[in-house]
Protein backbone atom coordinates (compact mmCIF):
# COMPACT_ATOMS: atom_id res chain seq x y z
CA UNK A 1 0.00 0.00 0.00
CA UNK A 2 1.26 3.82 -1.17
CA UNK A 3 -0.54 5.84 1.99
CA UNK A 4 -1.87 5.76 5.25
CA UNK A 5 -3.60 9.02 6.01
CA UNK A 6 -4.35 9.11 10.13
CA UNK A 7 -6.58 11.57 10.95
CA UNK A 8 -7.27 12.28 14.55
CA UNK A 9 -10.63 14.01 15.62
CA UNK A 10 -12.79 15.49 18.14
CA UNK A 11 -16.40 16.99 17.12
CA UNK A 12 -15.66 17.47 13.37
CA UNK A 13 -19.13 16.02 11.82
CA UNK A 14 -19.78 18.14 9.23
CA UNK A 15 -16.30 18.27 7.89
CA UNK A 16 -15.49 14.43 7.63
CA UNK A 17 -17.50 13.67 4.20
CA UNK A 18 -16.07 16.45 2.52
CA UNK A 19 -12.58 15.80 3.41
CA UNK A 20 -12.85 12.07 2.75
CA UNK A 21 -13.86 13.42 -0.59
CA UNK A 22 -11.04 15.26 -1.10
CA UNK A 23 -8.75 13.00 -0.08
CA UNK A 24 -10.34 9.91 -2.53
CA UNK A 25 -10.01 12.58 -5.25
CA UNK A 26 -6.56 13.17 -4.98
CA UNK A 27 -5.55 9.48 -4.33
CA UNK A 28 -7.73 8.44 -7.36
CA UNK A 29 -6.06 11.40 -9.62
CA UNK A 30 -2.11 9.71 -8.56
CA UNK A 31 -3.48 6.57 -8.58
CA UNK A 32 -2.24 5.34 -4.87
CA UNK A 33 -3.31 2.57 -3.07
CA UNK A 34 -4.50 4.03 0.04
CA UNK A 35 -6.10 4.48 3.58
CA UNK A 36 -7.74 6.40 5.43
CA UNK A 37 -7.63 5.58 9.24
CA UNK A 38 -10.40 8.45 11.50
CA UNK A 39 -9.41 7.96 15.24
CA UNK A 40 -13.10 9.41 16.64
CA UNK A 41 -11.23 11.15 20.17
CA UNK A 42 -14.41 10.81 22.59
CA UNK A 43 -16.56 12.96 20.59
CA UNK A 44 -19.75 14.15 21.49
CA UNK A 45 -21.39 14.97 18.26
CA UNK A 46 -21.98 12.34 15.50
CA UNK A 47 -18.65 12.05 14.51
CA UNK A 48 -18.75 8.56 14.53
CA UNK A 49 -21.54 7.64 12.98
CA UNK A 50 -20.44 9.45 9.82
CA UNK A 51 -17.25 7.79 10.09
CA UNK A 52 -19.46 4.90 10.34
CA UNK A 53 -21.19 5.53 6.92
CA UNK A 54 -18.08 6.20 5.05
CA UNK A 55 -16.56 2.93 6.09
CA UNK A 56 -19.86 1.34 4.64
CA UNK A 57 -19.43 3.02 1.33
CA UNK A 58 -15.39 3.22 0.87
CA UNK A 59 -13.60 -0.19 1.84
CA UNK A 60 -10.36 2.52 2.09
CA UNK A 61 -12.21 4.31 5.17
CA UNK A 62 -11.06 2.78 8.58
CA UNK A 63 -12.10 4.34 12.12
CA UNK A 64 -11.52 3.92 15.47
CA UNK A 65 -13.53 5.49 18.45
CA UNK A 66 -12.38 6.06 22.25
CA UNK A 67 -14.36 5.80 25.56
CA UNK A 68 -13.71 8.86 25.95
CA UNK A 69 -11.74 12.19 24.74
CA UNK A 70 -7.90 10.95 25.38
CA UNK A 71 -5.67 13.89 23.27
CA UNK A 72 -4.30 13.74 19.61
CA UNK A 73 -1.00 11.84 20.83
CA UNK A 74 -2.71 8.53 22.15
CA UNK A 75 -4.58 8.92 18.57
CA UNK A 76 -1.86 9.70 16.86
CA UNK A 77 -0.28 6.53 18.70
CA UNK A 78 -3.15 4.05 17.81
CA UNK A 79 -3.69 5.52 13.97
CA UNK A 80 0.32 4.80 13.87
CA UNK A 81 -0.12 1.46 14.72
CA UNK A 82 -2.82 0.38 12.90
CA UNK A 83 -1.17 2.39 9.32
CA UNK A 84 0.05 -0.43 6.75
CA UNK A 85 1.30 2.17 3.78
CA UNK A 86 4.84 2.69 2.50
CA UNK A 87 4.04 6.49 3.70
CA UNK A 88 1.64 7.73 6.54
CA UNK A 89 0.41 11.36 6.49
CA UNK A 90 -1.45 12.78 9.52
CA UNK A 91 -3.50 15.95 8.80
CA UNK A 92 -6.02 17.67 11.03
CA UNK A 93 -9.45 16.88 10.67
CA UNK A 94 -10.96 20.54 10.41
CA UNK A 95 -10.11 20.98 6.54
CA UNK A 96 -7.03 23.83 7.38
CA UNK A 97 -4.64 21.30 5.89
CA UNK A 98 -5.36 20.37 1.90
CA UNK A 99 -4.85 17.03 0.87
CA UNK A 100 -3.64 18.28 -2.23
CA UNK A 101 -0.49 18.87 -0.37
CA UNK A 102 -0.19 15.22 -0.40
CA UNK A 103 1.44 14.13 -3.74
CA UNK A 104 5.01 16.23 -3.08
CA UNK A 105 5.06 15.17 0.54
CA UNK A 106 4.74 11.41 -0.88
CA UNK A 107 6.83 12.29 -3.60
CA UNK A 108 9.65 14.35 -0.96
CA UNK A 109 9.65 10.53 1.41
CA UNK A 110 9.63 7.98 -1.55
CA UNK A 111 11.99 9.66 -3.72
CA UNK A 112 14.00 12.44 -1.79
CA UNK A 113 15.07 10.30 0.46
CA UNK A 114 13.28 12.17 3.09
CA UNK A 115 12.44 10.06 7.00
CA UNK A 116 10.11 12.94 7.69
CA UNK A 117 8.79 15.86 6.44
CA UNK A 118 6.54 18.74 8.33
CA UNK A 119 4.69 21.21 6.92
CA UNK A 120 5.09 24.57 7.68
CA UNK A 121 2.00 27.05 7.37
CA UNK A 122 3.75 30.02 6.30
CA UNK A 123 0.40 31.70 5.69
CA UNK A 124 -2.02 31.76 8.53
CA UNK A 125 -5.28 32.67 9.49
CA UNK A 126 -5.44 32.68 13.05
CA UNK A 127 -5.21 35.69 15.08
CA UNK A 128 -2.24 37.09 16.70
CA UNK A 129 -3.12 35.95 20.20
CA UNK A 130 -2.34 32.43 18.21
CA UNK A 131 0.57 32.93 16.05
CA UNK A 132 2.51 35.06 18.07
CA UNK A 133 3.24 32.40 20.85
CA UNK A 134 3.57 30.00 17.78
CA UNK A 135 6.14 31.64 17.04
CA UNK A 136 7.83 31.92 20.24
CA UNK A 137 7.00 28.16 20.79
CA UNK A 138 8.24 27.20 17.55
CA UNK A 139 11.78 29.40 18.42
CA UNK A 140 12.37 27.78 21.40
CA UNK A 141 11.52 24.00 19.83
CA UNK A 142 14.58 24.82 17.01
CA UNK A 143 16.76 25.64 20.11
CA UNK A 144 16.43 22.53 22.39
CA UNK A 145 15.90 20.33 19.53
CA UNK A 146 18.81 20.76 17.33
CA UNK A 147 16.44 20.70 14.24
CA UNK A 148 17.20 24.38 13.27
CA UNK A 149 15.28 23.81 9.66
CA UNK A 150 11.70 23.36 10.94
CA UNK A 151 9.74 26.66 11.53
CA UNK A 152 6.32 24.85 12.18
CA UNK A 153 6.72 21.57 15.01
CA UNK A 154 2.93 21.65 15.51
CA UNK A 155 1.67 21.60 12.48
CA UNK A 156 -0.72 18.68 11.65
CA UNK A 157 0.19 18.24 8.27
CA UNK A 158 3.14 15.38 8.07
CA UNK A 159 4.45 13.11 6.35
CA UNK A 160 6.47 9.79 7.43
CA UNK A 161 8.09 7.07 6.29
CA UNK A 162 6.67 3.78 7.60
CA UNK A 163 9.37 2.98 9.80
CA UNK A 164 9.75 6.04 11.65
CA UNK A 165 6.43 5.62 12.95
CA UNK A 166 6.76 2.28 13.73
CA UNK A 167 9.62 3.06 16.17
CA UNK A 168 8.52 5.95 18.20
CA UNK A 169 6.02 6.38 20.97
CA UNK A 170 4.06 9.16 21.01
CA UNK A 171 2.14 9.46 24.36
CA UNK A 172 0.86 12.41 26.74
CA UNK A 173 1.24 15.30 24.81
CA UNK A 174 4.10 14.83 22.48
CA UNK A 175 2.51 14.74 19.18
CA UNK A 176 4.19 18.47 18.90
CA UNK A 177 7.89 16.56 19.02
CA UNK A 178 7.09 13.87 16.58
CA UNK A 179 10.11 15.61 14.74
CA UNK A 180 12.31 15.52 18.23
CA UNK A 181 11.37 11.74 18.94
CA UNK A 182 12.36 10.75 15.71
CA UNK A 183 15.47 12.39 15.53
CA UNK A 184 16.35 11.15 18.54
CA UNK A 185 15.12 7.79 17.00
CA UNK A 186 18.05 8.14 15.05
CA UNK A 187 15.77 9.47 12.14
CA UNK A 188 17.68 12.47 11.27
CA UNK A 189 16.75 12.68 7.51
CA UNK A 190 14.03 15.91 8.41
CA UNK A 191 12.53 18.08 5.56
CA UNK A 192 9.73 20.76 5.26
CA UNK A 193 7.27 21.85 2.77
CA UNK A 194 5.45 25.31 2.84
CA UNK A 195 1.97 23.98 3.01
CA UNK A 196 -1.48 26.01 2.10
CA UNK A 197 -3.55 26.78 5.14
CA UNK A 198 -7.12 27.37 5.24
CA UNK A 199 -9.08 29.14 7.28
CA UNK A 200 -11.50 26.76 9.26
CA UNK A 201 -14.91 26.57 7.70
CA UNK A 202 -16.73 24.41 10.33
CA UNK A 203 -17.40 24.41 14.36
CA UNK A 204 -14.56 26.11 16.28
CA UNK A 205 -10.47 25.34 17.38
CA UNK A 206 -10.01 23.12 20.58
CA UNK A 207 -6.85 24.50 21.40
CA UNK A 208 -6.51 27.36 24.45
CA UNK A 209 -3.82 29.04 25.22
CA UNK A 210 -2.80 26.45 27.52
CA UNK A 211 -1.57 24.33 25.09
CA UNK A 212 1.43 26.29 25.00
CA UNK A 213 2.38 26.18 28.65
CA UNK A 214 1.88 22.61 28.39
CA UNK A 215 3.97 22.71 25.31
CA UNK A 216 6.98 23.77 27.18
CA UNK A 217 6.38 21.84 30.22
CA UNK A 218 6.75 18.73 27.84
CA UNK A 219 9.84 20.11 25.32
CA UNK A 220 11.77 20.42 29.17
CA UNK A 221 10.68 16.62 29.94
CA UNK A 222 11.54 15.12 26.43
CA UNK A 223 14.84 16.83 26.60
CA UNK A 224 15.77 15.49 29.68
CA UNK A 225 14.49 12.44 28.99
CA UNK A 226 16.58 12.22 25.41
CA UNK A 227 19.72 13.43 27.29
CA UNK A 228 19.93 11.96 31.14
CA UNK A 229 16.80 9.46 30.98
CA UNK A 230 19.48 6.14 30.72
CA UNK A 231 21.92 8.29 32.69
CA UNK A 232 20.16 10.14 35.60
CA UNK A 233 23.11 10.25 37.94
CA UNK A 234 24.86 12.22 35.81
CA UNK A 235 23.00 15.35 35.92
CA UNK A 236 21.37 14.61 39.69
CA UNK A 237 24.72 13.49 41.10
CA UNK A 238 26.75 16.08 39.34
CA UNK A 239 24.68 18.81 40.93
CA UNK A 240 24.52 17.23 44.21
CA UNK A 241 27.61 16.99 44.67
CA UNK A 242 28.46 20.80 43.65
CA UNK A 243 25.65 21.93 46.02
CA UNK A 244 26.88 19.40 48.68
CA UNK A 245 31.09 20.74 48.24
CA UNK A 246 29.97 24.49 48.17
CA UNK A 247 27.72 23.72 51.13
CA UNK A 248 30.68 22.00 53.05
CA UNK A 249 33.31 24.36 52.20
CA UNK A 250 30.93 27.29 53.60
CA UNK A 251 30.53 25.15 56.71
CA UNK A 252 34.09 25.07 57.39
CA UNK A 253 35.06 28.50 56.53
CA UNK A 254 32.96 29.03 59.24
CA UNK A 255 34.23 27.39 61.47
CA UNK A 256 37.74 27.72 60.77
CA UNK A 257 37.29 31.18 61.29
CA UNK A 258 35.18 30.48 64.95
CA UNK A 259 37.95 28.30 66.34
CA UNK A 260 41.03 31.15 64.96
CA UNK A 261 38.75 33.35 67.41
CA UNK A 262 39.06 31.34 70.10
CA UNK A 263 42.61 30.59 69.51
CA UNK A 264 43.28 34.14 69.82
CA UNK A 265 41.23 34.93 72.77
CA UNK A 266 38.55 37.00 70.32
CA UNK A 267 35.24 37.76 71.42
CA UNK A 268 33.07 36.17 68.85
CA UNK A 269 29.12 34.96 68.31
CA UNK A 270 28.02 31.84 68.55
CA UNK A 271 28.42 29.92 65.01
CA UNK A 272 24.45 28.77 65.69
CA UNK A 273 23.48 32.38 65.55
CA UNK A 274 24.95 33.10 62.26
CA UNK A 275 22.89 32.61 59.11
CA UNK A 276 25.32 31.45 56.76
CA UNK A 277 25.77 28.22 59.21
CA UNK A 278 21.83 27.49 58.33
CA UNK A 279 22.35 27.96 54.70
CA UNK A 280 25.69 25.99 54.57
CA UNK A 281 23.80 23.19 56.84
CA UNK A 282 20.74 23.16 53.94
CA UNK A 283 22.63 23.40 50.99
CA UNK A 284 24.71 20.01 52.02
CA UNK A 285 21.25 18.66 52.77
CA UNK A 286 19.85 19.40 49.18
CA UNK A 287 23.01 18.40 47.67
CA UNK A 288 22.97 14.82 49.87
CA UNK A 289 19.49 14.60 48.21
CA UNK A 290 19.78 15.60 44.76
CA UNK A 291 22.71 12.90 44.54
CA UNK A 292 20.26 10.41 46.32
CA UNK A 293 18.20 11.03 43.41
CA UNK A 294 20.28 10.20 40.83
CA UNK A 295 21.27 7.15 42.77
CA UNK A 296 17.66 6.08 42.91
CA UNK A 297 17.14 7.25 39.20
CA UNK A 298 19.78 5.34 38.21
CA UNK A 299 19.09 2.15 39.68
CA UNK A 300 15.16 2.44 38.22
CA UNK A 301 16.94 3.11 34.74
CA UNK A 302 19.01 0.33 35.25
CA UNK A 303 15.95 -2.33 36.37
CA UNK A 304 14.10 -1.41 33.55
CA UNK A 305 13.27 -3.52 30.90
CA UNK A 306 13.66 -1.28 27.70
CA UNK A 307 17.24 -0.39 29.19
CA UNK A 308 18.60 -1.65 26.03
CA UNK A 309 16.14 -1.48 23.60
CA UNK A 310 18.47 0.48 20.34
CA UNK A 311 17.29 1.41 17.11
CA UNK A 312 18.54 -1.13 14.75
CA UNK A 313 18.58 0.38 11.11
CA UNK A 314 19.56 -3.04 9.40
CA UNK A 315 21.25 -6.45 10.04
CA UNK A 316 23.43 -8.09 7.71
CA UNK A 317 23.97 -12.82 7.63
CA UNK A 318 23.27 -12.55 11.53
CA UNK A 319 22.15 -16.09 12.99
CA UNK A 320 20.27 -16.88 16.06
CA UNK A 321 23.19 -17.38 18.93
CA UNK A 322 23.04 -21.25 19.19
CA UNK A 323 25.43 -23.34 21.68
Amino acid sequence: MDISVVIPLFNEEESLPELYAWIERVMKANDFSYEVIFINDGSTDRSWQVIEELCSKHPTAKGIKFRRNYGKSPALYCGFKEAEGDVVITMDADLQDSPDEIPELYRMIMHDGYDLVSGYKQKRYDPLSKTIPTKLFNATARKISGIKNLHDFNCGLKAYRKDVVKNIEVYGEMHRYIPYLAKNAGFDKIGEKVVHHQSRKYGKSKFGLNRFFNGYLDLITLWFLSSFGRKPMHVFGFLGTLVFIIGFISAAIIGVDKLWALSHGVQQRLVTSSPYFYISLTMMMIGTQLFLAGFIGDLISRSSSSRNDYQIAEEINLKPFSE
